[in-house]
Protein backbone atom coordinates (compact mmCIF):
# COMPACT_ATOMS: atom_id res chain seq x y z
CA UNK A 1 0.00 0.00 0.00
CA UNK A 2 1.86 3.04 -1.32
CA UNK A 3 0.51 6.56 -1.67
CA UNK A 4 2.56 9.43 -3.19
CA UNK A 5 5.70 7.30 -3.00
CA UNK A 6 5.28 6.74 0.76
CA UNK A 7 3.70 3.84 2.64
CA UNK A 8 0.10 4.64 3.56
CA UNK A 9 -0.56 4.42 7.28
CA UNK A 10 -3.17 1.91 8.31
CA UNK A 11 -4.63 0.85 11.61
CA UNK A 12 -5.53 -2.55 13.01
CA UNK A 13 -6.62 -4.06 16.32
CA UNK A 14 -4.40 -6.81 17.75
CA UNK A 15 -4.74 -8.89 20.91
CA UNK A 16 -1.99 -9.21 23.53
CA UNK A 17 -1.18 -12.71 24.77
CA UNK A 18 1.25 -13.55 27.51
CA UNK A 19 2.84 -11.72 30.45
CA UNK A 20 5.90 -10.09 28.88
CA UNK A 21 4.47 -6.54 28.86
CA UNK A 22 2.91 -6.55 32.36
CA UNK A 23 2.16 -4.08 33.99
CA UNK A 24 1.70 -1.94 30.86
CA UNK A 25 -0.34 -4.56 28.99
CA UNK A 26 -2.22 -7.57 30.32
CA UNK A 27 -3.06 -10.83 28.63
CA UNK A 28 -6.24 -10.23 26.60
CA UNK A 29 -5.75 -6.48 26.17
CA UNK A 30 -6.44 -5.13 22.70
CA UNK A 31 -4.18 -2.62 20.96
CA UNK A 32 -4.95 -0.21 18.17
CA UNK A 33 -1.72 -0.22 16.16
CA UNK A 34 -0.54 1.98 13.33
CA UNK A 35 1.46 0.31 10.59
CA UNK A 36 4.28 2.28 9.01
CA UNK A 37 4.50 4.91 11.77
CA UNK A 38 7.90 6.23 12.83
CA UNK A 39 9.27 4.40 15.87
CA UNK A 40 10.74 6.33 18.80
CA UNK A 41 12.51 5.01 21.89
CA UNK A 42 9.85 4.13 24.44
CA UNK A 43 7.18 3.16 21.90
CA UNK A 44 5.26 -0.09 22.29
CA UNK A 45 5.73 -1.86 18.95
CA UNK A 46 4.53 -4.91 17.03
CA UNK A 47 7.32 -6.80 15.30
CA UNK A 48 8.04 -10.04 13.55
CA UNK A 49 10.02 -12.36 15.80
CA UNK A 50 13.49 -12.43 14.21
CA UNK A 51 13.88 -16.19 14.68
CA UNK A 52 10.28 -17.17 13.86
CA UNK A 53 8.99 -14.62 11.39
CA UNK A 54 5.44 -15.97 11.25
CA UNK A 55 5.10 -14.94 14.93
CA UNK A 56 4.19 -11.34 15.82
CA UNK A 57 5.26 -10.02 19.23
CA UNK A 58 4.60 -6.85 21.23
CA UNK A 59 7.59 -5.24 22.96
CA UNK A 60 8.94 -1.83 23.90
CA UNK A 61 11.46 -0.23 21.53
CA UNK A 62 14.24 0.73 23.93
CA UNK A 63 16.93 2.17 21.70
CA UNK A 64 17.93 2.44 18.08
CA UNK A 65 21.22 0.70 17.36
CA UNK A 66 23.84 1.47 14.74
CA UNK A 67 22.58 0.42 11.34
CA UNK A 68 18.98 1.24 12.26
CA UNK A 69 18.12 -1.94 14.20
CA UNK A 70 16.10 -1.76 17.43
CA UNK A 71 16.78 -3.16 20.89
CA UNK A 72 13.37 -4.31 22.18
CA UNK A 73 12.41 -5.53 25.65
CA UNK A 74 9.30 -6.61 27.50
CA UNK A 75 8.21 -4.41 30.41
CA UNK A 76 7.92 -7.36 32.83
CA UNK A 77 11.24 -7.84 34.67
CA UNK A 78 9.93 -11.10 36.21
CA UNK A 79 9.00 -12.81 32.95
CA UNK A 80 10.79 -16.16 32.92
CA UNK A 81 10.94 -16.47 29.12
CA UNK A 82 11.76 -12.97 27.90
CA UNK A 83 11.51 -13.48 24.12
CA UNK A 84 13.11 -10.11 23.46
CA UNK A 85 16.48 -8.66 22.44
CA UNK A 86 18.17 -10.30 25.43
CA UNK A 87 17.51 -13.57 23.59
CA UNK A 88 17.63 -12.67 19.87
CA UNK A 89 19.64 -9.43 19.82
CA UNK A 90 18.84 -6.24 17.92
CA UNK A 91 15.84 -6.41 15.59
CA UNK A 92 16.25 -5.16 12.00
CA UNK A 93 14.08 -2.08 11.45
CA UNK A 94 12.15 -3.79 8.64
CA UNK A 95 10.80 -6.35 11.15
CA UNK A 96 9.28 -3.59 13.31
CA UNK A 97 5.84 -3.31 11.71
CA UNK A 98 3.67 -1.01 13.82
CA UNK A 99 3.47 1.21 16.88
CA UNK A 100 0.72 0.89 19.46
CA UNK A 101 -1.52 3.94 19.72
CA UNK A 102 -4.23 2.86 22.14
CA UNK A 103 -4.83 0.08 24.65
CA UNK A 104 -8.29 -1.10 25.59
CA UNK A 105 -9.37 -3.88 27.88
CA UNK A 106 -12.40 -5.99 27.04
CA UNK A 107 -15.17 -6.03 29.62
CA UNK A 108 -15.39 -9.19 31.66
CA UNK A 109 -18.64 -11.15 31.66
CA UNK A 110 -19.08 -10.94 35.44
CA UNK A 111 -19.01 -7.11 35.47
CA UNK A 112 -22.74 -6.61 35.86
CA UNK A 113 -23.10 -3.94 38.54
CA UNK A 114 -23.02 -0.27 37.67
CA UNK A 115 -19.97 0.18 39.90
CA UNK A 116 -18.08 -2.60 38.09
CA UNK A 117 -18.99 -1.18 34.69
CA UNK A 118 -17.94 2.35 35.67
CA UNK A 119 -14.67 1.06 37.07
CA UNK A 120 -14.01 -0.80 33.83
CA UNK A 121 -14.93 2.23 31.72
CA UNK A 122 -12.53 4.46 33.66
CA UNK A 123 -9.58 2.15 33.08
CA UNK A 124 -10.41 0.35 29.82
CA UNK A 125 -9.14 2.90 27.33
CA UNK A 126 -5.63 4.37 27.52
CA UNK A 127 -3.44 6.04 24.92
CA UNK A 128 0.04 4.55 24.63
CA UNK A 129 2.57 7.36 24.30
CA UNK A 130 6.28 6.77 23.85
CA UNK A 131 7.56 6.34 27.40
CA UNK A 132 11.14 7.60 27.49
CA UNK A 133 11.42 6.81 31.21
CA UNK A 134 10.51 3.18 30.51
CA UNK A 135 13.10 3.11 27.76
CA UNK A 136 15.79 4.41 30.17
CA UNK A 137 14.68 2.06 32.96
CA UNK A 138 14.70 -0.98 30.67
CA UNK A 139 18.08 -0.04 29.20
CA UNK A 140 19.51 -0.11 32.73
CA UNK A 141 18.42 -3.74 33.33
Amino acid sequence: MVENGRPRKRFEVVEVTGPSMVPTLLNGDRLLVRYGAAVRPGDVVVLRHPLQQDLLVVKRAVERRPGGSWWVLGDNPFNEVPGDSTVFGPVPADLVLATAVLRFRPREEDQRSLRDRLSWAASALRPLWADASASSRLRAR
